[in-house]
């Protein structure tokens, strides 16, 4: 399995021969190992040419990139050559059947309030009435007749759950409410950032099925994004993101410090992304015992394996079960 490779320091990539350099502004170069790699993220402004795409492409890399501020803005990711025309027209028409697609939807949340779920049951601090709410809202979600209906429980959901984070942080992480565009505060700086690197992970692994991201159940299809990324990302957003969150925070790795503000724009710094990616290369590197397949499976490769079960879903081969984590 393939390595994430990051690129922080502004400069240019430069190609010889069968070797790619990366060279910064004080003209230091280092060669990227493009043979162990599936994944390249920038987060800082690097020249490219035609030459370099042309060569990664051979070997399937992805390439991510990130804004000023640390949050994604888009991707590269060669001519897929896994697809499938008949996976295709099932997922298609899988999206126009509104009774299947609110069960591919229901089961995207229901998986993500497990894991919710999971995550407020390791403290005993947040008092009893949360669970309450979310147990009821849960049933509303199930019972929903429509995508809208769904995401409203749903959207009610994720705001309990946020207000308890209170019970669950330390160390002055104070949070009033989730705010995205742009984010104001660290908490909300580094949940945004967090979700923006599960993203591009999610992405990685649907691009080795022959899923086509655009096409999703939750998350209306639109253009100018990969919406079935969206949908799968609810499931590891608590699982992965959330956990390493509550970890950096109350065991004092990350702080104020790791965290900048401009133009009203609260941001992690340099120092705070790193922390970050350090713990979640770790977590997705983790193996489980799997209990289906007998055998261990990395949290990345949990991620493939949600793509493969609901491509058996979408061909009538076996109904879509959504990964509760059970470790």
């Amino acid at each position: 399995m393939g390595k994430d490779y990051y690129i922080f320091s502004p400069g240019r990539i430069k190609r010889k021969d069968n070797t790619i350099y990366f060279i910064n502004t004080d003209e230091e170069k280092r060669g990227i190992p493009i043979e162990s790699i599936e994944r390249i993220h920038f987060f800082s402004e690097v020249d490219l040419n035609s030459k370099f795409i042309n060569y990664i492409s051979q070997y399937d890399i992805i390439l991510n990139f990130y804004n000023y501020y640390g949050f994604y803005s888009g991707s590269y990711y060669p001519r897929k050559k896994n697809v499938s025309g008949f996976l295709l027209v099932e997922q298609a028409m899988a999206y126009k059947d509104l009774e299947n697609r609110l069960f591919i939807a229901k089961s995207f949340i229901d998986s993500a309030i497990h894991h919710i779920l999971r995550n407020m049951r390791r403290y005993d601090t947040i008092p009893d009435g949360y669970f309450e709410k979310i147990a009821k809202e849960k049933e509303n979600m199930l019972n929903s007749k429509g995508i809208a209906e769904l995401m409203g429980s749903e959207g009610r959901i994720r705001k309990l759950y946020y207000e308890s984070l209170k019970y669950i942080l330390k160390n002055d992480f104070g949070f009033t409410h989730r705010n995205r565009r742009p984010p104001k505060d660290p908490l909300n700086a580094l949940i945004s950032f967090g979700n923006s690197v599960m993203y591009t992970a999610v992405l990685g692994e649907i691009y080795q099925t022959q899923l086509d991201p655009t096409i999703s159940y939750l998350h209306q299809p639109s253009t100018k994004r990969f919406s079935l990324v969206l949908d799968i990302s609810e499931i590891f957003k608590p699982l992965i993101v959330d956990s390493i969150i509550f970890s950096l925070i109350n065991n004092k790795r990350i702080t104020n410090k790791d965290f900048n503000d401009a133009e009203g724009v609260c941001f992690l710094n340099e120092g705070g992304k790193k922390k970050f990616l350090m713990e979640f290369e770790k977590k997705m590197a983790t193996s489980i015992k799997h209990r289906t397949l007998k055998r261990s499976v990395s949290y990345r490769q949990l991620i493939k394996l949600e793509g493969y079960k609901l491509i058996k879903h979408l061909i009538n081969d076996e109904k879509y079960k959504p990964l509760k984590a059970w470790w």
